[in-house]
């Protein structure tokens, strides 16, 4: 079993998201080698050019605003780097990746996750203290 730890959020420049509070059943895309699906309330982010949906309950817990329309996470994550290639529910579909990436989880005990290749991950968290 990999080995489960705490990391924060490197500074970085703050993401752009916009919440999609309309009358709406909502909608799906492909990503992540899967069908995701946006749900009324939940929010759109453009991460440096990485576009995706959140959750509406998890962007509220987890985000802060720090200027209209830009957002920084401020909540620590748990994240484990994967042996095997694979693939993770995620609360907007399935996420498929590749050996080495991270599985990073919003809850301590493991709910709320998703996958980020090792890349990626590096570039963006550091351990919490």
């Amino acid at each position: 079993m990999p080995l489960r730890r705490k990391y924060q959020k490197k500074a970085q420049a703050p993401v752009a998201a916009v919440q999609l509070d309309l009358e709406t059943e909502g909608f799906t895309y492909r990503k992540w080698g899967a069908v995701q699906t946006c749900k009324r309330g939940d929010w759109v982010v453009n991460n440096r050019g990485d576009v995706y949906t959140v959750d509406r309950n998890t962007f509220a817990r987890t985000y802060q605003e720090v200027a209209p329309g830009a957002y920084r996470k401020i909540t620590p994550v748990w994240a484990e780097q994967t042996p095997t290639a694979g693939s993770i529910r995620t609360q907007e579909g399935e996420t498929h990746y590749e050996a080495g990436a991270f599985l990073v989880f919003n809850e301590e005990d493991g709910g709320d996750g998703y996958a980020v290749s090792a890349a990626k991950f590096q570039e963006m968290y550091e351990p919490a203290e």
